[in-house]
């Protein structure tokens, strides 16, 4: 028995009707989940509240220029971005080498390592691998050279420079005066940058971090840099293994060659960078040679009257908040590997320690309870 021509035409339409809106689901649907996507946040992009990135000034933090793995560049493309790498361009040396200012074809503003190197293909692997690195805390490495008898890095650039030049007392005025709070942000940026080296799927340690491989953006993020150069640099027949990355006061004593580098070394690292934080001096002129591979014992005797606090400080400080500050640093300087805290503990700690300083200074103000005795700080 047929049915009659109009419930046919109805139930046509019906179906009809219903395939639309299940059409108009699925497209709400889809742009939904892409809108989601867009706004969802990551390490690399997102605002941390907690380590105070702003300092009032708004807006995003610096990236760099968006990339897919490393990028060859050709030699003539890095020369015109620096005008035949000119003194003028010349923005200081490292490890690597002279570093430069350029400004590539597409308007990015980048750093650019050079130094002499004949090509390797393990280079160009391990820069790839390196390329692959992207955090907030991390200065993104975006790309390589190696023509003309010349190997070069190309990283995105830190406007600000490094902490040094705004951490140092040179007595000649400082266009920076970094107070506790900044000191504080900085040191945390840092070690999110350290802890998410250490917590890759095949985890790398820094091997050479300093507080010249610290870079700061626009906003003052910290920036890790230099990180792999060691790898980089190990193997050349005119590089030895340890070129560049000699002994000094950042490097754990418990480490005497580069083989024996370890997570727990670029700690040691850290909290000779954190001494540095408290002092607004160079770790190097504050203990002489034959007392740094004790230099946490060191601290503790020199921090009784005080003496080793950044006067630039004066009071932007609470007790409490100096107090846990040193002690973490000390047990950063632990002469022993094994009791020294892990990475991610300490970013974990020092995110603690801003956390209370901003509650402390917003109910008290800044200046409250200056530590009188500092060996109050090392009684448990």
């Amino acid at each position: 028995m047929s049915l009659p021509i109009a419930v046919i035409a109805g139930i046509a339409a019906g179906a009809a009707a219903l395939l639309v809106a299940l059409v108009v689901v699925i497209t709400l649907w889809c742009r939904a989940r892409l809108r989601a996507r867009r706004n969802r946040t990551s390490e690399t992009g997102s605002s941390d509240p907690s380590t105070l990135v702003e300092w009032g000034k708004g807006g995003r933090s610096s990236s760099a220029p968006e990339h897919q793995g490393a990028r060859h560049f050709p030699l003539e493309e890095l020369a015109q971005a620096t005008n035949n790498f000119s003194e003028a361009n010349l923005v200081g040396a490292g490890s690597f080498g002279l570093v430069y200012k350029g400004l590539l074809l597409d308007g990015s503003v980048v750093a650019i390592k050079r130094r002499m190197g004949a090509p390797r293909h393990e280079f160009a692997e391990e820069v790839r691998r390196l390329s692959e690195i992207s955090h907030r805390n991390i200065v993104t490495l975006i790309g390589y050279c190696q023509e003309g008898g010349l190997q070069m890095l190309v990283y995105e650039y830190s406007p600000n420079g490094n902490v040094c030049s705004h951490l140092y007392d040179t007595g000649k005025g400082s266009m920076t005066r970094l107070e506790f709070k900044q000191r504080l942000a900085i040191a945390i940026g840092a070690a999110k940058g350290l802890n998410h080296l250490h917590s890759l799927v095949h985890p790398l340690i820094h091997k050479n971090f300093k507080t010249s491989n610290v870079l700061v953006d626009e906003n003052f993020i910290a920036k890790v840099a230099d990180y792999g150069l060691v790898g980089l640099l190990r193997g050349y027949d005119d590089v030895g293994p340890s070129q560049g990355f000699t002994s000094s006061v950042y490097q754990d004593p418990e480490a005497h060659s580069v083989a024996q580098f370890s997570e727990s070394s670029d700690v040691y690292s850290f909290g000779v960078f954190l001494l540095e934080l408290i002092t607004g001096r160079e770790a190097a002129r504050l203990a002489p040679p034959e007392s740094r591979e004790s230099l946490a014992h060191w601290l503790e005797a020199h921090f009784s009257s005080n003496e080793l606090i950044d006067p630039r400080l004066g009071g932007g400080f609470t007790s409490e908040g100096m107090k846990e500050f040193v002690g973490l640093a000390f047990q950063c300087l632990n002469p022993s590997c094994r009791r020294r805290p892990k990475m991610r503990l300490v970013a974990v700690e020092l995110d603690r320690i801003l956390e209370t300083e901003m509650s402390l200074t917003t109910i008290m103000g800044d200046g409250t309870a200056i530590i009188t005795l500092g060996s109050q700080l090392f009684t448990s």
